[in-house]
């Protein structure tokens, strides 16, 4: 009977996927942290456009100086939270880089043990098929009737 193939690295292989399954999880849960800070930059900019927009006034109408001095303080604070989120967002982007880096290294590392398991299976394959070979050449010998040869004298 044969040896089954046995690949000695499994749990190691094992290891490898659980890492890069992790690694997947982490880079989505990074994307998401992204996208949070892409929104929060975005409806900033919003703010900003709308508080810029409502400074302006129609023609004929009486200036509030209070409500421009507040509208200016609050222009100035949402400038500042601007620079922030925007920090934050490149912050998140240099982390989903990482992560998606991380992600890369792991898929090799997984898919070089898995190539490997893949080449000694089929090196365990051709050296089974060999000795099946030999081993029925050898019945194929032991089951050919031989013909007793006389020497023939001159």
């Amino acid at each position: 009977m044969a040896a089954r193939f046995k690949f000695r690295l499994e749990a190691l292989l094992k290891l490898r996927h659980a890492l890069e399954e992790e690694a997947q999880r982490h880079l989505a849960r990074m994307i998401a942290l992204q996208e949070e800070a892409q929104a929060r930059v975005e409806a900033l900019e919003q703010d900003h456009r709308d508080t810029v927009d409502s400074r302006r006034m129609a023609p004929n109408q009486v200036i509030d100086l209070e409500r421009l001095r507040a509208t200016e303080r609050f222009l100035l604070v949402l400038e500042r939270r601007m620079q922030w989120a925007a920090q934050e967002l490149d912050e998140a982007r240099q982390v989903v880089e990482a992560a998606r880096q991380a992600l890369v290294k792991a898929h090799q590392d997984h898919l070089m043990l898995q190539r490997l398991k893949e080449r000694r299976q089929e090196q365990h394959r051709l050296e089974l098929q060999l000795i099946e070979a030999k081993d029925m050449d050898e019945i194929a010998v032991l089951r050919h009737p031989f013909k007793h040869v006389r020497e023939v004298t001159p």
